[in-house]
């Protein structure tokens, strides 16, 4: 069974259908992706999740444990590797 999606219009105007609660337009994440980074490597929803966490450099997220970050709104398995690729390039890694 699949939720029903509504049209919704986010502050920019732009209009998009949603069936869950998640208020992220998919044409403002498109233009707020960053370009380089490890957040340039992270979905939508999990780069959107560290962000309001606050998490926006390796620094900060390797003062998080693996399950820390998972209990996140929007951070799903898939992400760990790609956060833990990128700690690792910088020598660092997620808190014990």
């Amino acid at each position: 069974m699949t939720a029903e999606k509504s049209l919704r219009v986010c502050e920019k105007g732009h209009m998009y259908y949603k069936s869950s609660d998640c208020p992220s337009c998919p044409t403002c994440n498109k233009d707020d992706k960053p370009e380089s980074g490890f957040l340039s490597k992270l979905s939508s929803p999990a780069r959107n999740a560290l962000v309001h966490q606050g998490i926006d450099t390796l620094q900060k997220l390797s003062k998080y444990t693996e399950k820390e970050i998972l209990k996140l709104h929007g951070i799903g398995p898939a992400s760990i590797p790609v956060m833990r690729t990128s700690l690792k390039e910088h020598g660092l890694s997620f808190k014990e």
